[in-house]
């Protein structure tokens, strides 16, 4: 997209977020239904669900680099709205990147106007990293099945389809990436309880008993499960920080307009130099997160590999918003955290976004694996 039409979409999109979301998620708490049916007719009028859908097939195509202020903002706003609209759009820019064209034209039309939405399925109760996914693939009898339990599954119970990682016994053992209708027999949604961040997202587990596939469900070869799974949390790992950026953004802005407004003792708290120390600490780490996320976004959009960036730039995201939103709460003080407070929702925010997209345990490995085979 076009820098003109850039600047005007994200005229557009600023004012659709603060002006008509706004009031919608103020009320959002830990225990209210998914916002998705709130907001979605609102989302896919304004092209939001598009936003990373190429232009041949509804939507506007906008390269990484465009689209991080569009996450950023949503995270600024409120963490499940943030949540909703980067799992829809996630995995529908991986289906644009690297599914079949009966995939393709089968979803990321309905999907831009807000008529499908495709989930992600990796995490099971037992395990999760994808070596021990318990979840099979088998063929017997000519027909071909899914059988296993998923959970953790954001969308679960609002998107139309799901990518399932599971080992696939006809293709060695290897992981496969397959596209499931969620309406199909043998597939069983349920709601989990809320996530401690991220009020008003939709979290759910999911049961495939006896599921029938076919060849053209498979999202890339068979057996080429972790090439999909890498690719996709690769790029929302990139997404993510992205969401941290915008969360530490506000925070920074509440806690500077605090500072300058409160005075005690005859003297603002923003002239005392404990606070301007945490104030600039807090620039700080903003500074250094765009930073990297701009150098990341290029190298993406630029079709360079990005495997240790995009860890090093999640692992960053999620100390450097800890660290910005703590001193938030020092800050602003004891009122941060009552309940309504939008730095008390921040918080929470801040800390779910650790485990998405994988633990920094997980992040750490991939990063110097990919950094070391550069040395090698």
């Amino acid at each position: 997209m076009g820098q003109e039409a850039y600047d005007e979409l994200m005229a557009r999109l600023r004012a659709l977020f603060w002006e008509h979301l706004a009031p919608i998620v103020a009320d959002a708490g830990p225990v209210q239904a998914p916002l998705w049916p709130q907001v979605k007719d609102l989302l896919a009028e304004a092209g939001v669900l598009g936003l990373l859908i190429p232009a041949e097939y509804g939507g506007s195509g906008l390269t990484v680099r465009q689209y991080l202020p569009v996450i950023s903002e949503l995270a600024k706003l409120h963490g499940g709205l943030r949540l909703l609209v980067h799992v829809h759009c996630s995995f529908t820019y991986l289906l644009a990147r690297i599914g079949s064209d009966k995939q393709r034209s089968a979803l990321l039309v309905p999907a831009a106007a807000g008529h499908k939405s495709v989930a992600f399925a990796l995490t099971e109760p037992t395990g999760g990293s994808g070596r021990d996914v318990s979840t099979r693939i088998t063929t017997a009898d000519g027909a071909t099945r899914v059988d296993g339990h998923k959970w953790l599954v954001s969308n679960a119970t609002l998107a139309s389809h799901v990518i399932v990682i599971a080992v696939d016994e006809t293709a060695g053992s290897r992981l496969s990436a397959v596209l499931v209708a969620l309406d199909a027999p043998g597939v069983h949604v349920r709601p989990m309880p809320p996530a401690m961040g991220c009020d008003g997202s939709d979290l759910g587990e999911i049961e495939f008993d006896n599921v029938i596939i076919t060849d053209t469900d498979f999202v890339g070869g068979r057996g080429e499960g972790a090439q999909c799974m890498a690719a996709v949390l690769s790029i929302g790992r990139v997404f993510i920080a992205g969401s941290c950026l915008g969360i530490a953004d506000r925070a920074y802005e509440l806690s500077a307009d605090y500072a300058i407004s409160r005075v005690t003792f005859d003297k603002p708290l923003a002239d005392r130099q404990g606070i301007q120390r945490y104030l600039a600490e807090m620039a700080m780490d903003r500074y250094a997160l765009s930073t990297m996320l701009a150098d990341v976004a290029g190298k993406w959009d630029a079709g360079l590999p990005v495997e240790a960036e995009s860890s090093l730039v999640k692992l960053f995201a999620i100390e450097a918003v800890a660290r910005v939103t703590d001193r938030a709460l020092l800050i602003v003080g004891g009122r941060a955290c009552v309940r309504g407070h939008p730095l008390e929702r921040l918080y929470r925010d801040a800390r779910l976004a650790t485990f998405e997209e994988g633990p920094p345990s997980v992040l750490y490995t991939v990063a110097i694996r990919s950094l070391l085979n550069e040395r090698r």
